[in-house]
């Protein structure tokens, strides 16, 4: 149901991502390096929307609580990411209080995946968002449009798993998404990210 508009890419791995989980979790060091590759580059995306450049130390953090309570996680690979995107989450929240800032995340997600327009549409909005530069443009949106584009296009998680990272309801959740993407969309036409003349992520080429 609704797979159509959900993140790709992420999801192809989940099978090869709950087995890796499955192993590491019965003490195999290389199924958890596994599980690792295919996390963290969405999770370090994630955190960078979040802390910036202190992504990696954070990141680093979350995997050593990860690594110590992987034997109570319960579920599949989807939810893996789920309760990893969790853990890095409180440990951001947790290094940003102690710097006494506020998250700079911004409204970036669900947006970008329901608006109308050709199937092109998604794939463009995860290269963009695969850049420092549109990194930099989800911090300049606001918490709760940032923190539902990141979970949704860099970690990969549908709508429900993002809206339990977050604690909100799923339709909360669904409309910070829309309209960060939606103001995405149009920062990155505005801005003539592309080497063509400047179009919106909505238009066909």
């Amino acid at each position: 149901m609704g797979q159509g508009g959900e993140p790709r890419r992420a999801q192809a791995y989940d099978g090869e991502l709950g087995a890796a989980v499955a192993r590491a979790q019965e003490g195999d060091e290389a199924a958890f390096a596994v599980a690792y590759r295919l996390v963290q580059p969405g999770l370090l995306g994630y955190l960078r929307g979040l802390v910036g450049d202190d992504a990696e130390d954070v990141a680093s953090d979350a995997w050593l609580e990860i690594a110590r309570d992987l034997g109570r996680f319960r579920g599949d690979g989807s939810g893996f990411r789920g309760w990893t995107a969790t853990i890095a989450r409180h440990r951001a929240l947790d290094h940003l209080r102690r710097q006494k800032v506020r998250p700079r995340s911004a409204a970036l997600e669900q947006d970008m995946l329901d608006l109308p327009g050709p199937h092109s549409t998604h794939d463009q909005a995860l290269e963009s968002l695969s850049t420092e530069y549109a990194l930099e443009l989800v911090r300049s949106l606001p918490p709760d449009q940032a923190e539902a584009v990141l979970l949704r296009v860099v970690v990969g998680l549908d709508g429900p798993a993002a809206a339990r990272v977050l604690g909100k309801r799923p339709g909360a959740v669904r409309t910070a998404a829309y309209r960060g993407l939606k103001r995405l969309a149009h920062l990155l036409g505005a801005e003539s990210v592309t080497d063509e003349r400047p179009r919106t992520l909505g238009e066909s080429t």
